[in-house]
């Protein structure tokens, strides 16, 4: 066992390093796993050890990528990431953030709420991060530094607000998430809205007080009008079609009517049919959108395919039982043991996305938490409240990766369009609060778990 051991330390050790050098992580999965094969051979060879890592054993990772390639989960991912690049070009997130910041123009902090309100919407009907991040920062971030905001504080609230779509439904990487862990993608769903909302609310009320203890932060607009009937109409108006998509996609759930994969399909067909609506849909647009959707989930398939074949080889280096044996002696407790997790999964967030922690930990953890004996509520209806309970925990630690530097990818879509005078300096300082606030909600998560296993229970019982 020994030798196993070594080689699986090696093993992770020689994957960080790639990693850090800069190489992609789909070609480093692949290489690694097959450098450790060769070496796992040769070690059986010349050291009479009995891995039986060879060639032969790996060749059955094919049928394993041929049942992902098939996984009919996947491709209600396929079909949430194209409907989201429809929605990003249709030209409705305009609309509803012109009469949003009329609504909130006399409230001081308005745009800054008005984003993460919007923010909000954008994460329930489109869940593209990327996509989110740069529309609201392009629409609002100009808008922000005129009217004499703080660039920290403006800067902050896109990259934040922007992320939201990684943890509310209909969210991909909670799809993603059921298939690797074996739960059904209606409860995450389920279990995500709360969080999601608890973790908009959050948002809000720190703009809000920040903007009264620090009135220059957040100065109200000088051109700004009354709030009248008229306003308040034209917002209904514009979020109007949202409001029908999430209804479709989340209500046809909810109700029962269709799976995720088909509420997926009706999401993709209702964003065309707005987007004919707005008088966007052209062949250029809807090429754009084809060719995001094939880019996205060719990245997302080549770490999947990686991930297959690097598990492969973890577990036969025995990786399962070392990580088991070695979290199970921490001195920790359960619940200590649970925090520990997502504290890895924060560090590991500084230097991986969201796929890779999904592909590659998660699957490696989640046995551990469905062997141990919590007292999570399922109300008799959810079949697993602890790993739904766990897995939602999970979620909303990985959307701090976003966030954090180095990798964070939201903060450089933000820097990418901002306006030359916001420094990159700004964009960190910037983020840290709402980083903070992430936290809280992982923490209020964990002390009540009824947030995220009372609503599967209340929808599917």
């Amino acid at each position: 066992m020994f030798v196993e051991t070594t080689l699986l330390i090696a093993l992770f050790a020689v994957f960080a390093i790639l990693l850090l050098v800069g190489f992609q992580v789909a070609y480093v999965l692949f290489g690694v796993s097959v450098l450790f094969t060769v070496i796992a051979m040769l070690s059986d060879q010349f050291l009479d050890t009995a891995i039986g890592l060879d060639f032969n054993y790996l060749g059955l990772v094919v049928k394993r990528i041929y049942s992902l390639m098939t996984n009919w989960i996947l491709i209600a991912g396929t079909m949430f990431i194209f409907m989201g690049f429809m929605l990003d070009k249709s030209g409705i997130a305009e609309r509803l953030l012109s009469s949003m910041q009329e609504l909130f123009g006399n409230v001081r902090g308005g745009m800054a709420v008005t984003v993460a309100l919007i923010g909000t919407l954008l994460a329930a009907s489109t869940g593209i991060i990327g996509a989110s991040v740069v529309l609201l920062a392009v629409l609002s971030l100009p808008v922000m530094v005129k009217q004499g905001y703080s660039k920290e504080l403006a800067v902050g609230t896109v990259s934040a607000s922007g992320c939201l779509g990684i943890i509310i439904p209909p969210s991909i990487m909670l799809v993603f998430m059921a298939d690797q862990i074996g739960l059904p993608a209606g409860d995450l769903f389920m279990g995500a809205v709360f969080p999601g909302l608890i973790l908009a609310f959050l948002y809000v009320v720190y703009i809000l007080t920040y903007s009264f203890i620090r009135p220059q932060v957040a100065p109200l607009a000088e051109d700004r009008e009354p709030v009248g009937w008229k306003t308040v109409m034209r917002v209904l108006i514009d979020a109007l079609p949202i409001l029908v998509l999430m209804f479709l996609v989340l209500g046809s759930i909810i109700a029962g009517i269709a799976t995720v994969t088909e509420a997926a399909g009706v999401g993709a067909l209702s964003a065309v049919i707005l987007a004919a609506l707005y008088r966007k849909l052209n062949v250029s647009m809807l090429r754009e959108s084809l060719r995001g959707t094939f880019d996205t989930m060719g990245y997302i398939f080549a770490i999947i395919a990686g991930a297959s074949v690097f598990a492969f080889v973890v577990r036969a280096l025995g990786g399962d039982e070392i990580i088991e044996d070695a979290l199970t002696s921490l001195p920790f407790g359960d619940l200590g043991l649970i925090l520990f997790m997502l504290f890895c999964v924060f560090l590991l967030g500084f230097f991986l996305d969201w796929i890779e922690i999904t592909f590659i930990l998660l699957p490696l953890i989640t046995p551990i938490i469905a062997g141990i004996d919590l007292a999570v509520p399922g109300y008799g209806v959810v079949d697993n409240p602890a790993l739904v309970w766990f897995t939602i925990l999970v979620a909303v630690t990985i959307q701090t990766s976003f966030l954090t530097p180095p990798v964070g990818y939201a903060l450089f879509y933000v820097k990418g369009v901002c306006p030359p005078e916001i420094k990159m300096a700004h964009v960190y300082r910037g983020v840290i609060p709402f980083v903070i606030l992430q936290l809280i909600a992982v923490s209020i998560v964990f002390v009540w778990p009824s947030i995220a296993t009372w609503l599967p229970a209340y929808v599917y019982g």
